[in-house]
């Protein structure tokens, strides 16, 4: 699994936006502090009652905290994920998709969940300087105690 100090791995994203698809790399990452975390799946339940909402209504103070950006990453397709933010006004949230979970099994942060949806997202939130991880806080299964809006602006307001 990674760990704070490590720079991320080679890794892609995308995103459906106004202009389109398009896919993200590491220079999403570079020259900035990004909050970045990850959800087992859109629109279930704590995702879209705690997890989420959490950072949305964060989201100004996480910038001023010294966020460049705030992005929710999922195992689901882009439209998925947009969907998902649409119906969540989640507009200062950069909704990512790991459609296939390659970006979480290069990280050590994907988990295997059966019939449930099968390789997925460990819940976790992080902060990522100029593509090295500064935090990291990774779920025990099951759990929401760590990875929350308000444990990530304590990180970065310390």
């Amino acid at each position: 699994m990674i760990a704070v100090g490590q720079p991320l791995p080679p890794i892609e994203f995308t995103r459906l936006s106004a202009d389109g698809m398009e896919t993200l790399d590491n220079r999403y990452f570079a020259g900035r502090t990004v909050v970045l975390f990850a959800v087992p799946g859109a629109f279930t339940p704590t995702c879209s009652e705690a997890h989420l909402p959490g950072y949305v209504v964060l989201a100004d103070k996480l910038k001023a905290a010294g966020a460049d950006a705030i992005a929710c990453v999922a195992v689901n397709d882009a439209f998925v994920m947009k969907a998902w933010g649409d119906s969540q006004n989640a507009d200062a949230i950069d909704m990512l998709a790991d459609g296939d979970g390659s970006a979480h099994k290069a990280m050590g942060l994907s988990m295997e969940t059966g019939a449930f949806g099968g390789t997925r997202a460990q819940r976790y939130a992080m902060v990522v300087k100029d593509n090295v991880v500064t935090v990291l806080n990774v779920e025990a299964p099951k759990a929401f105690e760590v990875s929350d809006a308000e444990t990530l602006l304590k990180a970065l307001n310390p």
